[in-house]
């Protein structure tokens, strides 16, 4: 088992910056891919982006690509998001997930999830 916490969403304006972090306990953690995934209000949950064992490759969602980044620590069980330039369209619970298969935009296929995170942006 591998639990999973994030934390670092908040109120933000358009064109600002968030950091969110996910904190993994349990099982090695650089075993896994780890992705970030959204839902906002009244939307299906949607990949934002991937990350592999190594951190060798990123992968990204053509909304957040040149925006988002992400990373991870495996040394510190810690995956992150960092989010520049913010748009009112990035409003939502954001979501960092384990797999044991490679990255992969298809939810299903991940096996761990955190609780979430609520990020909004203000225009």
């Amino acid at each position: 088992q591998v639990q999973l916490a994030e934390s670092g969403g908040g109120l933000v304006q358009a064109g600002g910056s968030l950091r969110l972090s996910c904190a993994a306990t349990g099982r090695t953690f650089s075993n896994y891919p780890m992705a970030w995934f959204r839902q906002a209000p009244g939307k299906e949950r949607e990949f934002v982006a991937g990350i592999s064992r190594s951190a060798l490759w990123p992968y990204y969602a053509d909304s957040v690509k040149g925006r988002f980044t992400i990373s991870r620590a495996n040394a510190e069980n810690t995956a992150y998001l960092q989010m520049n330039s913010l748009k009112t369209e990035d409003t939502a619970v954001y979501y960092c997930a384990a797999s044991s298969l490679p990255i992969s935009t298809d939810g299903a296929k991940y096996d761990y999830w955190g609780q979430g995170t609520e990020v909004t942006v203000s225009s």
